[in-house]
This record gives C-alpha cells, structure tokens and sequence, in this order.
C-alpha cells in the first residue's frame, strides 16, 4: 500500500481530533494537530510578552522558535526546544491568544514550511484549518468535517469540563 497524506479540515468542535486520531491509529499513521502548532507560537510569545500584534517582534520570536512533536503511546508532545509544552497550550488563556497570532502571516509563513516539512514523508494525517486548501492542496485524500454550531459548542464545552472540572456552555458558546 502507498503512504497517503491526509488532511481533515473544519471549524472548532467539528471533531476533527477525533476522527484524525482514530484514523492515523487504524492506518498506523502520523497523526499531525496542526492547531498545536499555533498553540505553540502562542506560549512562546506570552513567556517572552511579545506583542501578537507586532510582527517584527514576532518575526524574531520565530527565528528561534524550535518546535516539534514528540510521538508517546497515546498520544504526541509538543515541545519548543527541549521545553516540554503540551499541557500549557490547551488552557483558555493560550487558546484566545493562538486565535489572534494565527491570523498573522508572519505566523501562517513560518508554519506552512513546518507543517509541509512534516508532510514529506507522508502516511500522516494532518489535522487543522486549511490544510487540504493552503497546506497540502495536493493531499492524496481530503475530509472537511462539519457539525451545527449547538453540537459543536457541546462538544468543546464537554473537552473543557473533562480537562478542568468546570466550564459554562454559555461562555463557550460565545466564545466560538
């Protein structure tokens, strides 16, 4: 069987985790969260209080930004260098600040060359915005998930309250 490059695309709450999880499992895939990349850049620029509206600043964040995945059983790490940063780029905080540096094209630049450096090789699947349009518009296979916006809500209040023990629908709601 020839390695394919997947990608799975669509909104906040869609279940593309989900789905791009369990099918990198079955195929015994990568499995590539591009959003975690943007989480990233965002840790680095709240621990270094870079402006996510400069991109000069950021620019210069990124020059020495070193981030990578590291595959464990169940799962993947993120890391900045040697900084093991996977549970600082899922709380609330860090996930309002990745929204505004992602819309930086500084930002969308220095990771398009990262995320289709990882795809080289294929037989992953890659999970995020644009990734079978922008990233990989030559991707072998191409999914866009969808859901109505209360089933999305649902689904990312559920992830909150799982991960922290308390999270209002209202807000995320709002949030979304």
């Amino acid at each position: 069987m020839r390695n394919l490059l997947i990608t799975i695309d669509g909104p906040a709450g869609a279940g593309k985790s989900t789905v791009s999880r369990l099918l990198a499992e079955r195929l015994g895939y990568r499995y590539v969260d591009t959003g975690a990349l943007y989480r990233g850049v965002a840790v680095a620029a709240d621990r270094h209080g870079v402006d996510p509206a400069d991109d000069a600043a950021l620019g210069r964040l990124l020059s020495g930004l070193e981030l990578r995945f590291r595959p464990q059983a169940g799962g993947q790490r993120l890391l900045d260098g040697e900084l093991d940063i996977t549970e600082a780029i899922r709380t609330p905080a860090i996930s309002m600040l990745a929204s505004t540096v992602s819309a930086r094209p500084v930002v969308r630049a220095f990771l398009l060359e990262i995320q289709r450096g990882l795809g080289r090789e294929k037989a992953a699947v890659f999970e995020g915005r644009d990734m079978g349009t922008v990233v990989f518009p030559e991707a072998d296979v191409k999914f866009f998930l969808s859901a109505s916006e209360p089933a999305r809500a649902r689904r990312r209040f559920e992830e909150l309250r799982a991960k922290t023990g308390s999270a209002c629908l209202a807000e995320v709601e709002r949030d979304m």
